[in-house]
């Protein structure tokens, strides 16, 4: 199956009604509209089922199928948009701190990220980082703390090295850190197979779902549900107590349709 784009089914899929023009407007839109209509999900790596991020599947899982997808796919997804808008996207990877201590070695390549230029200058544009979605493309200025709807982000840079930190109640959280290597499709396949089969990445383990609007953040983690205020502050938080109620979340919260039983998942986050 080729490789070709509809933009007009990723638009209606997204609810974005605005211009489409090469400026930061309509990137930022897009971005927000993304995060909003396409919740993060890593639930075929759970059931051990593969992850095809050529573009044809990830246009029949997410745009078609009413899946999500975690960021080989989201991002992948974007990117196929704003190329076909005539943005200059560049592809690029990234390693993963989010649950790591600061002195922690660096880890694999595993997160894919996109850099996007525009008249005003470059910026980092993201819809797959599923432990805090950005809701706004970021300015690659190091140093300044960039805010949006909800929340604060910095860009520091050492050692030819980009690290992305966000605010959180505790205090600044490093993200992720990258380099400005180009990446090609097949770069992202070893790094998809890695992180979609290996025990050592949480999704082979967990249910991980998140959505952002521009008021709430949306998380579940196996059957913890987190609803998030602006820089990471619980609002609320519950238990899911049955496959029944899970099903109800998945759906109404996080607007996705499952790809399998609802009690296969169940079984497997309860073991």
């Amino acid at each position: 199956m080729p490789d070709h784009f509809d933009l007009d089914k990723y638009l209606a899929r997204i609810g974005y009604r605005g211009a489409l023009t090469v400026s930061f407007e309509t990137l930022a839109g897009l971005q927000a509209a993304h995060v909003d209509a396409i919740a993060f999900e890593g639930i075929d790596p759970l059931l051990g089922r593969p992850v095809n991020i050529d573009l044809a599947a990830v246009q029949a899982k997410i745009v078609d199928g009413r899946r999500g997808g975690y960021c080989f796919e989201q991002n992948a997804l974007l990117k196929a948009a704003l190329e076909a808008i005539g943005f200059a996207v560049t592809p690029l990877s990234a390693r993963v701190r989010w649950r790591l201590d600061a002195s922690a070695p660096l880890t694999p390549r595993t997160h894919m990220m996109l850099k996007v230029d525009l008249p005003q200058g470059p910026h980092i544009a993201d819809v797959g980082f599923g432990s805090c979605l950005l809701d706004t493309p970021l300015r690659m200025v190091p140093d300044v703390e960039q805010a949006t709807a909800m929340g604060t982000f910095r860009l520091t840079v050492s050692d030819g090295l980009h690290w992305l930190a966000a605010r959180q109640p505790a205090g600044w959280r490093m993200m992720y850190v990258f380099d400005l290597t180009p990446q090609i499709h097949a770069d992202y396949m070893l790094s998809n197979w890695f992180t979609s089969t290996s025990p050592l990445t949480p999704f082979t383990s967990m249910l991980i779902l998140e959505r952002l609007t521009s008021e709430v953040r949306y998380k579940l983690v196996n059957r913890r549900l987190v609803i998030e205020a602006r820089d990471g502050e619980i609002r609320s938080e519950q238990i899911i107590e049955t496959p029944e109620a899970l099903q109800r979340v998945v759906e109404e919260v996080f607007g996705l349709t499952l790809p399998v039983a609802v009690e296969t998942i169940w079984a497997r986050i309860e073991t």
